[in-house]
C-alpha cells in the first residue's frame, strides 16, 4: 500500500512538473498562473502544494529537469557523447516542451523579478566537462585544452544560438546550426584522428529521437 502511494505520488508530481512546463512554455514565468497549471494538470491545489511549495518553486524544478530531457538518449562516450548531447538537445527544444520552458525561464528568470538562478548553466556544464574529462583521458583532446574552459564556451555558445535561431526560424535551423559549431570548434580541441570519425550531422540527432 505504501509502495502504491509512493508511486501515485510520484505520477502526480510528473504531472505536475509536465502540466507546469507546457503552462511556461505558452505562456512565460509571468503569465503562468496556479489556476492554469492546476487545470492543465487536473489535480487540485493542495496536490500542488504538497509537491512544490510555491510557483517560483515550480519554475526551479523545470529548469532543473532540462538534463533529464537529454542524457537518457545518448549512449556514446567522450567526445561524442558531448556532440550527441547538443544533437540532441537541438531537436528535443523543437519537441519537448519540458526542455523548451527549462530554457525560457532560464532566460527569463531575471526579469521576472527573482533572484538569478545559475543552476540550469550549471548542470549542463559539469555534465559537458564530464565528457571532456573523458576525451581527455581516451588522448581525443589536443594538448594543454582545459575541459572546465570548453564546457563553459559550449554552453555559453548553444546559449545564444538557441535564442538566435528562435527568432530567425523557431529553432527549426537549430540542427543545422549545432553541426556548423563544432565544425568550427572541433578543429581547435580535437586530435586529427578524432575529427575524422566525429559525427555531428543532424541526421545522427534526429536518429536518437525516442
Amino acid at each position: 500500500m505504501a509502495q502504491l502511494k509512493q508511486e501515485r505520488a510520484e505520477q502526480t508530481r510528473r504531472a505536475l512538473l509536465h502540466a507546469a512546463a507546457e503552462v511556461f512554455d505558452e505562456y512565460g514565468y509571468a503569465g503562468a498562473s496556479i489556476t492554469r497549471i492546476l487545470k492543465r494538470a487536473g489535480v487540485t491545489a493542495g496536490a500542488l502544494y504538497f509537491h512544490f511549495g510555491s510557483k517560483e518553486d515550480l519554475a526551479k524544478a523545470v529548469m532543473n529537469s532540462q538534463p533529464q530531457t537529454l542524457v537518457p538518449l545518448l549512449a556514446a562516450g567522450g567526445l561524442q557523447r558531448l556532440i550527441d548531447l547538443t544533437l540532441v538537445w537541438s531537436w528535443q527544444l523543437q519537441r519537448d516542451p519540458l526542455l523548451r520552458a527549462g530554457v525560457r525561464l532560464t532566460n527569463e528568470q531575471t526579469s521576472a523579478g527573482a533572484p538569478p538562478n545559475a543552476d540550469p548553466y550549471e548542470r549542463f556544464r559539469a555534465i559537458m566537462t564530464g565528457c571532456l574529462r573523458d576525451a581527455q583521458n581516451d588522448g581525443e583532446l589536443q594538448p594543454g585544452v582545459d575541459p572546465a574552459v570548453v564546457a563553459e564556451f559550449v554552453v555559453a555558445a548553444c546559449t545564444g544560438m538557441q535564442m538566435y535561431s528562435n527568432v530567425v526560424s523557431g529553432r527549426k535551423d537549430l540542427p543545422e546550426r549545432t553541426q556548423q559549431m563544432w565544425n568550427l570548434l572541433l578543429p581547435g580541441i580535437a586530435v586529427p584522428s578524432v575529427i575524422t570519425r566525429a559525427e555531428a550531422t543532424p541526421a545522427r540527432g534526429a536518429a536518437m529521437m525516442p
